[in-house]
């Protein structure tokens, strides 16, 4: 198992101050066969092109894509999977929020051959994250709530940044929403392709609104909006 491809999807908006330190953090990690870092500049107005173009002209490993505008999450990481060939793919936001430390933990269920996908958890084991608003925890589990009920699934944290899975695991999936609504329509369509879904626990070093922190309470409504669209609708 240990000699498949890995494809690491970094989509970036206006992140032009972590970028650099996200990608460095990537190529740092010691994990077999990574192939390409796919990163994605969502119609950034800070820079952050320029600052992806000059990792790809450094590292033969980064991939630089982008588009003309902001089109959201869900969007980039379309584009991204467009490009896609590794045998794995890892989904790593770009604002620090996440350690590409922990790729050897996430890849672990996979190349065991335990696991389709891997999720990351929040909310289990004993990691360290840092305390932040009531409101967004209080969201996210209504969300998972919400999602577990219609997939069937026990996920503790579906909203999470971290996803893992087998490039295979999309074939017959077609990707359609645009913002933070990726992240419980593929749960569902992965739910309803009956893979075998492991959670495994991480660190969370959450980013306050002053820090550049994006979602809000409009994509938790879209995301309600998804959740019942592609568990009952699609």
């Amino acid at each position: 198992m240990s000699d498949q491809t890995i494809s690491i999807i970094v989509p970036v908006f206006n992140e032009a101050s972590t970028v650099r330190t996200v990608v460095k953090s990537i190529l740092d990690v010691s994990i077999p066969a990574c192939k390409e870092v796919l990163v994605v500049d969502d119609g950034s107005s800070d820079g952050t092109k320029s600052v992806i173009d000059e990792l790809e002209s450094l590292h033969p490993e980064v991939v630089s894509l982008s588009h003309a505008v902001n089109c959201g999450k869900g969007a980039a990481i379309r584009t991204a999977l467009g490009q896609a060939t590794g045998d794995i793919v890892i989904i790593q936001d770009a604002d620090l929020e996440y350690d590409p430390k922990l790729y050897p933990k996430l890849l672990a269920p996979i190349l065991d051959g335990k696991a389709d996908v891997v999720f990351g958890s929040r909310f289990v084991g004993s990691q360290p994250h840092r305390v932040l608003y009531f409101w967004h925890y209080f969201g996210n589990k209504v969300l998972t709530l919400m999602s577990n009920m219609l997939t069937n699934l026990n996920l503790t944290d579906m909203e999470v940044g971290y996803k893992v899975f087998k490039r295979r695991c999309m074939d017959g999936i077609t990707l359609e929403e645009n913002r933070f609504g990726f992240e419980p329509e593929i749960t569902a369509k992965f739910a309803k392709k009956r893979l075998v879904i492991y959670e495994v626990g991480i660190p969370y070093f959450g980013r306050s609104y002053e820090d550049g922190k994006k979602i809000n309470w409009k994509d938790g409504v879209s995301a309600i909006f998804a959740i019942f669209k592609y568990n009952l609708f699609r």
